[in-house]
């Protein structure tokens, strides 16, 4: 089992800036890649941005320029730093994991409780 505790989120002015956080902890071999996730009511939860271990990372397209992804290894800790806020990012944001169970291998994929980001006008 692995906890993933989120936190940062909050009420924010349309151009202004958030920074959100995630800590992984529990029983794990290795974590292969973290990111965040958000989801808007009656829409789909959707990809926003990933890092693997490596440092490669990965966004949706609007929240390029806008969105940095930073990951502490040693820390086990992911961080979305968000400028620019516009209403339309207005979601519940998901910490996601992937890791690597044991040294034998396998996957095991996590999800965070969420955390509210609003952004009014």
């Amino acid at each position: 089992q692995v906890q993933l505790v989120e936190s940062g989120g909050g009420l924010v002015q349309a151009g202004g800036s958030l920074r959100l956080s995630c800590a992984a902890s529990g029983t794990f071999f290795s974590i292969n890649a973290m990111g965040w996730y958000r989801q808007a009511p009656g829409k789909q939860r959707e990809l926003v941005a990933t890092i693997t271990s490596g440092g490669s990372t990965n966004y949706a397209d609007s929240v390029k320029g806008r969105f940095t992804v930073i990951r502490d290894n040693a820390k086990n800790t992911v961080y979305l730093q968000m400028n620019s806020l516009k209403p339309e990012d207005t979601a519940v944001y998901y910490c996601y994991s992937y890791v690597i169970p044991t040294e034998w291998g396998g996957r095991l994929d996590y999800w965070g409780q969420g955390t509210q980001v609003t952004v009014s006008s």
